[in-house]
């Protein structure tokens, strides 16, 4: 087994074992393999040992790998800051949109969504953890900002997203995974997604619910930015 595989292989027994110790499905929690920096052929390498979702934060980069795998059936979801600039291209190349945070930026994927794909599946970035370095909006903006882009034509609104302050104690993990679970189920769309939890802290949010585990150093080894 190459080493891709064995760390594929180490994150699902995580994954699994996560799950299983709160009662939880594994099945129920997907691994979004996070993939910047990261080539073209690693990308093909894990896919090839069973992951379909790819996750991108830089689109000229995801854009150039997307065509140099376009023979793949691949699912390719932005998970990075998004600027006006970037919302056309973004509509027409990705299936999920984890990072939105503005009304605007999703009003413009909305309008900008090709007639032909499906809806846009979106999740609404919270600043759980008040870093003004963070993108997110807050938990007081969310519920005006889910109503109104619940309501646009051509995207689907899954659930939420955060990033909260990197930290490596097991309680202040969950409490901020929990207060994103809290501030879903307030919400009252009946939402299906968490997007929370990355490779040091993924216990922690299958606990509180995560649907969707953040996965890149774990799974590609450690990123160099000098490629970028």
């Amino acid at each position: 087994m190459s080493t891709l595989a064995d760390n594929l292989s180490a994150i699902s027994a995580r994954i699994a074992s996560a799950a299983q110790a709160v009662g939880r499905d594994p099945a129920s929690v997907q691994l979004l393999a996070v993939s910047k920096t990261k080539p073209a052929s690693a990308i093909r390498e894990i896919h090839a040992a069973g992951v379909r979702d790819f996750g991108e934060n830089y689109l000229q980069e995801a854009l150039t790998k997307q065509q140099a795998l376009s023979d793949l059936p691949l699912i390719w979801h932005f998970i990075g800051p998004i600027q006006s600039n970037k919302t056309k291209a973004i509509a027409e190349h990705f299936d999920w949109v984890h990072s939105v945070d503005r009304l605007k930026i999703a009003q413009r994927l909305s309008e900008q969504r090709p007639a032909g794909l499906a809806p846009l599946n979106i999740c609404l970035q919270v600043n759980v953890s008040g870093e003004d370095s963070k993108s997110g909006c807050t938990p007081a903006d969310l519920p005006a900002l889910a109503k109104a882009v619940a309501a646009l034509p051509n995207l689907r609104l899954r659930g939420l997203m955060a990033i909260p302050k990197p930290t490596e104690d097991r309680a202040t993990q969950e409490a901020a995974f929990a207060s994103l679970r809290k501030l879903q189920e307030g919400l009252g769309f009946g939402l299906d997604t968490l997007s929370m939890g990355m490779s040091h802290d993924l216990e922690a949010a299958i606990a509180q619910g995560a649907t969707w585990v953040r996965i890149g150093t774990a799974l590609f080894g450690a990123r160099d930015y000098g490629n970028t």
